[in-house]
């Protein structure tokens, strides 16, 4: 596995765990790098997403409810948000990650961490919003 889909698998058992317990998220993320001997590398990118995703949360939830037709935030179940979460902050806010692979990365932490359906629903949004800024750029 390479160390950026370890550090999102990271971030996402971190955010799940905020999610879950209310603590402070630096806390959490803190935890969770302290269960394993990760490279600095690992480390970094750790902090700066799940950071950039507790900063951007209500804007990047409000992106989710906005291209998730027919489905109130609420009814999404909490991995699939966490997932969409990260996937779009990586879109729109880590211009050093290609589109493509937030999009394909997001797809296979929901294969792995989520239902059956989840892997189209994750790809659907953030299929939209990546074409959607394509179509911004031209």
């Amino acid at each position: 596995m390479g160390r950026r889909r370890k550090a999102r698998e990271v971030v996402l058992q971190a955010l799940y765990a905020q999610a879950i317990n209310g603590e402070p998220l630096k806390s959490v993320v803190k935890d969770q790098l302290s269960r394993a001997d990760y490279d600095e590398e690992v480390k970094g990118f750790v902090r700066r997403l799940a950071g950039k995703v507790d900063e951007e949360k209500e804007a990047l939830d409000r992106i989710i409810a906005e291209r998730a037709t027919n489905w109130d935030l609420g009814r999404i179940a909490l991995i699939d948000k966490l997932i969409l979460r990260m996937g779009l902050c990586e879109l729109l806010h880590f211009p050093d990650v290609p589109c493509k692979v937030c999009i394909n990365e997001s797809i296979e932490m929901a294969k792995k961490f989520s239902s059956s359906d989840a892997k189209r629903f994750v790809n659907g949004i953030l299929d939209s919003v990546y074409k959607g800024q394509v179509l911004k750029e031209k």
